[in-house]
């Protein structure tokens, strides 16, 4: 066999998805209380129209940190309610606002930081003592697509490092075959991003989820949702400041003091950062006044174990260039329009994605950091890659399919399937040892060979467990093959 039926494996995880193994018992548009975890993990949310049962508004700055063990579902989370200052607290998910004296979390100490308590329908008074949210009308699509988004309702933990039983019958597929299977795979991850951004432009429109998917891009897995957050004060950030073309300096003072990520005090042992300070906070001082019930509280951001480079004030620092790059979120499009082969890939996105030279953060990874011997991007090729794989083309070819534009959705896949490999991680690695059992990836390895081996682990073995139980795809392999 040289080739897997067109669209077969985007039909084998939509079928995986609908087996009633994977569905609660209950009416259909009743969600388990485990997809409404991934709903908030995840965000699917109108997240401007977030309302407490007694009509408060909900500003998510973070959602928290997925709880496996015993207690609230989320830890750390960052939210404002009302006008309140943001709070840093943990999150309860529920269906119901009951379940709160139900399951007994009234009388559990290990409930006692629980900030806010999310439920999929409530009464329009708060049967609770502490805010209650609800999501049923608050969803960014509808509970179904979600659904098929997110990959079901059920999620475990990554499996052990055994080999896994698809290691055989993926064994088994010739190079052609196994080539396949990996480009639908990532044509079908490549269609679920897509998804992400049609939803979020619906409520703020194509710019405006760019620029949030950027954004989140930057924060990388640490620091993802403030960066978010950043975004979705866009407008905010840019008031007063259309009238004249902004400097990057400006829109970096400006972020970074909305970020909280401001210092007060200066350093008193490096000049060229003292005085990058005080020019910053003369930005600062003036605005932040009119922004100071949005800026967020320095308990939103992580720092342990984050790479110098992937700093969030060095990232801010590169997204003011662009901020205040007049029509810098159209020329996507055009880079788009060019033919560009597949060797200059990323040569072609760097003219886009990287600044020119900064004279401060050109040598500074942080503002506390000593100078670097050299100057340095602001970008390297690694953050380029994973830009234009996960923000970039999945924004575009969303553009097109809402368009009904058939041929520019078949550009971004070929950019898309042609792009140069990206950095390794630890579920491609354990994703190789597990499921492919020493076999390598087909070469030249492209970034979308990465994403369809990711994607078969998000639709599939993040379903089962270590030893395989239930999960159909060893199945699928051996019936396609046969």
């Amino acid at each position: 066999m040289h080739s897997f039926v067109p669209d077969a494996y985007w039909r084998w995880r939509t079928e995986g998805l609908t087996r009633p193994a994977l569905r609660d018992a209950g009416p259909a548009a009743t969600p388990s209380e485990h997809l409404l975890q991934q709903v908030w993990r995840h965000q699917r949310l109108r997240r401007e129209a977030l309302r407490t049962l007694d009509g408060h508004p909900v500003t998510v700055l973070h959602p928290g940190f997925w709880n496996r063990e015993a207690g609230p579902d989320f830890r750390a989370a960052v939210v404002q309610i009302g006008g309140q200052t943001a709070t840093s607290g943990d999150v309860e998910i529920d269906l119901r606002p009951v379940a709160w004296h139900q399951h007994g979390h009234d009388r559990n100490p290990a409930y006692r930081n629980v900030c806010l308590h999310v439920v999929w329908q409530g009464n329009t008074s708060p049967t609770a003592e502490l805010p209650t949210l609800t999501l049923e009308n608050a969803l960014d699509a509808p509970l179904d697509q979600i659904r098929e988004w997110l990959g079901g309702d059920h999620c475990t933990a990554p499996p052990a490092t055994q080999r896994g039983a698809c290691a055989a019958p993926l064994g088994d597929l010739g190079e052609d075959a196994f080539a396949d299977l990996l480009r639908q795979a990532a044509l079908a991850r490549l269609r679920l991003k897509a998804e992400r951004f049609a939803a979020r432009a619906r409520e703020a429109g194509w710019e405006q989820s760019l620029w949030e998917g950027l954004f989140a891009a930057l924060g990388y897995k640490h620091n993802a949702w403030p960066m978010r957050r950043l975004a979705e004060l866009r407008t905010r950030v840019l008031a007063e400041l259309e009238a004249r073309p902004a400097r990057a300096f400006e829109l970096q003072a400006r972020l970074l003091g909305l970020a909280g990520l401001l210092p007060d005090q200066l350093t008193h042992r490096r000049p060229a950062t003292d005085t990058w300070l005080r020019a910053a906070w003369d930005v600062w001082w003036r605005w932040r006044e009119t922004v100071a019930a949005s800026v967020l509280p320095r308990t939103a951001w992580r720092f342990h174990g984050l790479r110098p480079a992937n700093h969030p004030q060095r990232r801010l620092a590169l997204a003011a260039h662009w901020l205040a790059t007049p029509g810098w979120a159209d020329r996507w499009e055009t880079w788009l329009a060019r033919d560009v082969p597949a060797r200059d890939l990323l040569v072609s996105v760097a003219s886009g994605l990287q600044s020119d030279p900064d004279p401060f953060w050109s040598r500074h990874y942080t503002l506390t950091s000593t100078p670097t011997p050299r100057p340095q991007p602001l970008l390297g090729p690694t953050r380029m890659t994973d830009l234009a794989v996960n923000v970039l083309l999945p924004w575009l070819w969303s553009r097109a399919r809402s368009g009904d534009n058939a041929r520019w959705q078949e550009r971004v896949e070929l950019r898309y399937l042609t792009w140069p490999a990206a950095e390794d991680n630890v579920v491609l690695r354990l994703a190789r040892q597990r499921l492919l059992a020493g076999r390598t990836l087909p070469r030249p390895i492209r970034a979308a060979h990465q994403q369809g081996l990711l994607q078969i682990v998000r639709d599939f073995c993040e379903h089962s467990n270590s030893l395989c139980a239930e999960c159909r795809f060893p199945g699928l392999l051996r019936s396609a093959v046969a």
